[in-house]
């Protein structure tokens, strides 16, 4: 995790050399040589990293490295402001490390690595996993007799059978149950289980299975398999298993590359054999294979099954092995965090068996994230939900870590803006830093990181709560990021990134402030202003404020003072104006005003030359107003801002429609106040938006025309339309949405039937129509 930190600093080094060149003149050999140190850096970081245990004096090397990595991206960022001469006094103290290191003579080999300790540890599980007696299981009887089918049907061809899920949600199991079930293995005419883990090797894949099938059969001499080369491994398992129906399980398995080196060991004689796997991986889950698949995405335990579980071993030992009344609702409380994942029941369970009295129980549930990461009873549900973790590039570890921050669920396209803000997200030519930032998401859903869920209808995520558990106690351990939830006094902060998750609204000073990068603040109730700006003043290089929700009535005057700010939210809180020295934030990339009182724009914001997101549409609940959508008047020299790519709430007002076919790079657009006169305008600048995904449109009045036949055809990416107003007739260009997922229409008054219209859209997933025809009242 520390090399992360060091690789992202060093990624921030080399842009302010390629960026910066012209303003560095006298310190550019400086930050040369800080890079160079800064490799040397993370390679002792990395083979620390690498290690199951160190000694006092090696913690004391990682976490001073760590520490120097943060003040170099401090320096590196006060560096743009010309603070140059603390460069030289940092250049010194990194010099200083590697002697000092070769004084003590710290030593870094000898040892396991962690990785290789815990992928030992999952295939001890795995194979325990064959001993369970399915007495001391819950809810999984319905699961096994579907796989049972899909095994044992008439199907005579090959078929791949994939079991998907999180760590921990019983995979494993299920397939073990099912595997170990007389009746099937009578159906078949050999058997194998192996686990294939994180770093398998072909050769000792085939090993184990030639000698799980010699196992199986007495008499039969085994031939010295070392000696075998990997091809003749493979031909004499595929001329064992030639003429039988068999049934392989390859559980654990991490990278799709693994059938392509495996499947030509397993032929297809069209007798009904079968392959089962297991895996974290959609992506692998949901891979064709060449051959026929069934796929089953293992879903939480329900939570009576889930309390079933818990109870069995929780209080075995109790009278009538039922939870006393004193303790139901601390118990209640842990199963609801397991959130129905078996593995972590299990062992919270085990764990809780000893503890008798209510006082013992409520200090378990207030450090649930201490335990997980201390607490020898509860080491396989951090070394198993982690494992996934600890395989992670490290620019998706920080991403993992960052969702942590959140309170509950995360809107996916702030979450990318927010990864974008930090830096997470690395370079890649001809592909926009949101794209990258998409794929970085859409990786940690498939690896099971973390789930999705729909929020208000758009896209979101949200972190397991055991899971958010340990991500809380690694961010903070790695000064990453901390959560302050006011049960305890903050006295310093000691960390990059702060979540004040609170309903006292009270926030101090304290120490540690200044170094402070981001800061997220959630709270309900009562709030200070005036001790919000005393905190608010100490920060000098904020790059993320996210201040939703706050009761604030008007901008905190030492924000714009924030050079370094790259993402501003203020919205849902009580302002009506920005304040016109908002241009001052040249870094700024994305600017949250959705749901304010603002009602325009300050002149100052065309300064904003790196803006890429500015939302500020305010919607109305009540669907029986015709104004959905309210929004905000633009200054003059609007369309200076050629960077954007959402521009969401934009009322119309003068000559907007034309300025706004300059912005050619707009994925998202949503404009307000349009008039029947904008038609040719209208048309003409979203002809020129080739990029455009998401388009809103909102006449004045619900006696407007919405007119935009004058369009030849539409944006071809559009996959999202709202239109707000009266339509002559459906437009020409409907027949031409083709990537269309969801569609809004509202108060159009069509005369036309809509419904073949729609029925003709080969994408549409969803559409919502409000007074959309004159023939039928509220449709």
């Amino acid at each position: 995790m520390a090399s992360a930190v060091t690789d992202l600093l060093i990624a921030k080094i080399v842009g302010i050399l390629e960026n910066e060149a012209s303003s560095m003149a006298g310190v550019r050999d400086q930050v040369d040589e800080i890079a160079q140190e800064l490799e040397s850096m993370k390679a002792f970081l990395e083979d620390s990293e690498g290690k199951t245990s160190r000694t006092k004096l090696e913690d004391a090397w990682v976490a001073r490295v760590r520490d120097l990595t943060y003040d170099v991206e401090d320096i590196i960022d006060e560096f743009m402001r010309q603070i140059a001469s603390k460069l030289q006094k940092i250049t010194r103290t990194i010099q200083a490390i590697p002697e000092r290191n070769q004084r003590y003579a710290t030593s870094t080999g000898g040892r396991t690595s962690t990785s290789q300790h815990d992928v030992r540890k999952l295939v001890q599980k795995s194979e325990s996993s064959l001993l369970i007696k399915e007495d001391g299981l819950v809810g999984i009887e319905s699961k096994k007799q579907l796989l049972m089918g899909w095994l044992m049907n008439e199907e005579d061809s090959q078929i791949v059978v994939s079991v998907v899920g999180m760590g921990g949600s019983g995979k494993t199991t299920l397939v073990a149950k099912t595997f170990t079930n007389e009746v099937v293995k009578r159906h078949f005419d050999c058997c194998a289980w192996i686990t294939v883990s994180q770093t398998f090797v072909i050769e000792d894949l085939f090993k184990k299975l030639i000698k799980e099938f010699y196992k199986a059969k007495e008499g039969n001499v085994l031939p010295d398999l070392n000696a075998m080369s990997c091809r003749e491994l493979q031909e004499m398992l595929t001329n064992y298993l030639e003429s039988k129906r068999y049934l392989i399980v390859l559980d654990d398995v991490w990278a799709i590359t693994l059938w392509e080196q495996i499947r030509l060991a397993f032929p297809d004689s069209r007798s009904g054999s079968r392959i089962m796997l297991t895996t974290r991986n959609e992506d692998i889950a949901s891979c064709s294979f060449g051959v026929e698949s069934q796929v089953y995405r293992i879903r939480p335990l329900q939570e009576k099954e889930a309390w079933d579980l818990f109870s069995k071993k929780a209080f075995s030992t109790y009278h009538n092995k039922s939870c006393p009344a004193e303790l139901e609702m601390l118990a209640w409380k842990l199963v609801k965090k397991c959130k129905g994942l078996p593995l972590a029941v299990v062992a919270l369970a085990g764990l809780m068996s000893s503890k008798k009295s209510p006082d013992q129980w409520s200090r378990v549930y207030n450090n649930l994230n201490w335990h997980l990461s201390n607490n020898p009873l509860l080491e396989d549900v951090k070394s198993i939900l982690f494992l996934s973790f600890n395989d992670l590039p490290y620019r998706l570890k920080h991403c993992f870590l960052y969702c942590s921050l959140f309170p509950d669920l995360i809107n996916n396209k702030f979450l990318i803006n927010l990864w974008m803000a930090e830096g997470f997200v690395e370079h890649v030519k001809g592909v926009t830093p949101e794209e990258v930032a998409e794929g970085y998401l859409t990786e940690l859903i498939f690896l099971s990181m973390l789930q999705e869920v729909c929020i208000s209808g758009e896209r979101g995520c949200k972190m397991h709560d055991l899971m958010l558990e340990l991500a809380l106690s690694t961010s903070q351990n790695e000064k990453f990021c901390a959560v302050y939830d006011g049960r305890e006094s903050m006295e310093e902060i000691g960390v990059c990134r702060l979540s004040i998750q609170t309903t006292e609204g009270e926030i101090k000073a304290c120490k540690g402030i200044s170094q402070l990068r981001s800061l997220f603040i959630f709270v309900d109730g009562t709030f200070s202003l005036c001790l919000f700006k005393t905190f608010l003043s100490r920060f000098k290089l904020l790059r993320v404020l996210h201040l939703e929700g706050v009761p604030i009535d008007k901008c905190p005057d030492e924000v714009v003072y924030f050079f370094n700010l790259r993402y501003l939210n203020l919205g849902g809180t009580q302002l009506k104006e920005l304040p016109q020295s908002i241009g001052r934030l040249r870094n700024l990339q994305t600017l949250d005003l959705r749901d304010t009182k603002i009602e325009a724009l300050p002149r100052g914001i065309v300064k904003l030359l790196n803006l890429r997101h500015l939302l500020m549409h305010r919607f109305n609940r009540d669907r029986n107003i015709f104004r959905l959508v309210e929004g905000m008047k633009a200054p003059l020299k609007f369309g200076n801002l050629k960077k954007l790519q959402v521009l969401s709430g934009i009322e119309s007002e003068g000559n907007f429609i034309k300025v706004v076919k300059e912005m050619t790079q707009l994925r998202t657009l949503g404009i307000s106040n349009v008039k029947g006169r904008d038609e040719r305008d209208l048309c003409i600048s979203l002809e020129e938006m080739k990029l455009l995904t998401e388009l809103g449109l909102q006449v004045t009045n619900e006696e407007e025309f919405l007119r935009v036949n004058e369009l030849s055809s539409p944006p071809p990416q559009l996959q999202r339309l709202e239109m707000v107003g009266k339509l002559e007739s459906v437009p020409h260009w409907f027949r031409l949405l083709y990537s269309l997922k969801y569609l809004h229409l509202r108060w159009t008054r069509l005369e036309e039937d809509l419904l073949p219209h729609i029925e003709a859209l080969p994408n549409l997933e969803m559409h919502v129509l409000w007074r959309s025809s004159v023939s039928v009242e509220g449709s």
